[in-house]
């Protein structure tokens, strides 16, 4: 493992051409941001407003499996949020399903950019690095994408998805894999549920999207993957599918 501020290198042995991210990895608040400490409760920092619960561990377990290398970062999403474009409003917020981040209250836009600069662009251009390589050595990338959520925001109905498949205009991974796990018993699997794939200038879209690489993003409800077991249970039950329709892009890939 190779890391820095910004993010962790993992799994750096992998031969596959597959790239897979962790955006949302950490909820740690570097001490170059507000002494490291946004002002808000360890019970808050530890809710999915600051992270994806769960998330990290079951891409690792992902990418072991897939012998693919892996990138997540090493700051909270309140820091600034590496699924967004650097042009986004919300790529700093300053209140989150109900709660006020004072941290960022007072964060102008010289603070944003520094934020940006000293974490977001380094995770960005780490991906873009690794897909060159992988570029270099003659493969065209896959990029898979984990992520979490909360089975419920403040004030809103429980969501009844246990998994969510993320997608905009590359249907090669994303539409088999709705149907090869709409098929396994007792699962409710969201199309661009519970957010829509189509955000313009987030990570998929800037790494995948823009460069016509075959790509998923994948989300967990964050009570299914809680602990260990919950975690490589997930990463087990995506990774034979993944593989098979990864096998199967064929002359379509690229």
């Amino acid at each position: 493992m190779s890391e820095n501020e910004s993010y962790e290198h993992l799994n750096t042995k992998g031969g596959a051409a597959v790239l897979v991210l962790c955006d949302h990895a950490s909820n740690r608040v570097p001490d170059s941001v507000n002494g490291g400490d946004l002002g808000i409760a360890p019970a808050d920092m530890a809710r999915h407003i600051a992270y994806d619960i769960g998330a990290r561990q079951v891409a690792l377990h992902l990418a072991a499996a897939l012998d693919a290398p892996m990138l997540a970062t090493r700051f909270s999403r309140l820091v600034i949020d590496p699924n967004r474009g650097e042009d986004d409003p919300t790529i700093l917020m300053k209140i989150y399903d109900r709660t006020i981040i004072p941290g960022n209250r007072h964060a102008d836009a010289t603070e944003k950019q520094r934020r940006i600069a000293a974490f977001h662009r380094p995770y960005h251009m780490a991906i873009s690095a690794e897909l060159d390589r992988m570029e270099a050595r003659g493969d065209v990338p896959v990029l898979i994408s984990i992520h979490s959520f909360t089975p419920q925001l403040r004030g809103r109905p429980k969501r009844p998805w246990k998994i969510g498949i993320l997608w905009d205009k590359d249907p090669r991974i994303p539409v088999p894999l709705i149907k090869k796990l709409s098929a396994l018993p007792d699962m409710c699997v969201g199309d661009n549920e519970p957010y829509s794939g189509e955000l313009r200038g987030d990570t998929m879209y800037h790494h995948a999207t823009k460069r016509g690489f075959a790509h998923v993003l994948i989300e967990l409800r964050h009570d299914l993957i809680e602990d260990a077991a919950g975690q490589a249970h997930w990463a087990q039950l995506l990774a034979e599918p993944l593989a098979e329709i990864i096998a199967n892009l064929g002359d379509d890939h690229g």
